[in-house]
């Protein structure tokens, strides 16, 4: 009577497990699908406002959150109206995007984990606070601490979007080592930091004025300052995943883009400084290299360094369990 009490209760644990498995294939898909376009559309929309920022096209559209009174506004459209107009746009279909997500949470949250639905809402309020600073941009004729609340909010959005996504990814493995994640923390911040005294390096033209008149180079010199500590930080995680082989194996591909995008974000600083910060193609790539750089970070954070495990392995598990 016992064993068939142990074999039921298996077989019963088997049922939940390929039930568990085949709504995740059908919904969970869904959103990762979706998340991972979320992570694209808000990596060009942190990169195209910071090619409006340095097109000097912040105010292009006098009036938010239509320009010149309009949806398209034909009969003023220029290079710089486009930037500002599409930098909209973009924020506009990101809001949607986000919007939807979160209303298929709710609809379907019965199928999907508890935690996805309240992390969409959270999701949601950032989207109305960036939304809320976009226009305060235009009311305050960009503000430079306006502009830097902007860009902060635009980095929340793409961290806590790419923690969801690593979540989905990851929901049946253990957790990663905490002192992993600790390490990584350490460039995250740093890069966040370092990307918010460059809005105010840019916004407050102290750039422009240090390199010119030698003037004012406290923010400058500040901004260069932090390369040092992340560059340290970075080596040092490379350095723990080749003594730790397992990490390395696992990550070597995020870590070889980590390292790549470091030293093409020094060689494009460099760049921007030697020519007089007159190139805004290397200031672009600059804020994209950035954007990226934070992106592939909380990746790290937020990604199992191990092997997920596959539903044959869990399947095969509770087969022997069953035999057994």
């Amino acid at each position: 009577m016992v064993f068939e009490s142990n074999l039921l209760c298996k077989i019963i644990d088997f049922i939940h497990l390929i039930n568990n498995q085949l709504y995740k294939s059908k919904y969970l898909t869904i959103f990762k699908r979706l998340g991972s376009h979320s992570v694209v559309a808000l990596i060009a929309l942190i990169v195209i406002g910071g090619a409006t920022r340095v097109m000097e096209a912040g105010l292009a559209c006098p009036d938010w959150p239509l320009c010149y009174g309009s949806f398209l506004p034909f009969n003023h459209m220029n290079l710089r109206v486009f930037l500002e107009w599409f930098h909209r746009l973009d924020a506009f279909l990101v809001g949607i995007l986000i919007l939807f997500k979160f209303t298929l949470s709710i609809i379907l949250k019965n199928e999907i984990p508890n935690w996805l639905p309240k992390t969409y809402s959270l999701l949601l309020f950032l989207v109305i606070v960036q939304g809320s600073f976009g226009a305060l941009t235009v009311i305050n004729l960009l503000d430079s601490y306006t502009v830097t609340g902007h860009l902060l909010i635009a980095f929340l959005l793409l961290i806590t979007t790419i923690s969801i996504n690593q979540h989905l990814e990851n929901d049946e493995i253990e957790e990663p080592f905490i002192w992993w994640r600790l390490f990584l923390y350490v460039p995250l911040l740093l890069t966040l930091i370092q990307s918010f005294i460059g809005v105010r390096l840019s916004s407050t033209w102290s750039a422009h004025i240090c390199l010119s008149f030698n003037k004012q180079c406290l923010i400058l010199n500040t901004h260069k300052l932090f390369a040092y500590p992340i560059t340290f930080s970075v080596l040092l995680i490379i350095a723990t995943a080749i003594y730790k082989k397992s990490l390395l194996t696992e990550n070597w591909k995020y870590l070889s883009a980590l390292i790549f995008l470091l030293f093409s974000q020094i060689v494009l600083g460099v760049l921007s400084l030697k020519t007089n910060l007159n190139e805004p193609i290397f200031i672009i790539g600059h804020q994209l290299n950035s954007s990226l750089f934070i992106a592939i970070l909380t990746t790290l954070i937020f990604r199992n360094p191990f092997t997920k495990k596959g539903l044959n392995h869990s399947i095969n598990s509770q087969m022997v369990g069953i035999n057994s």
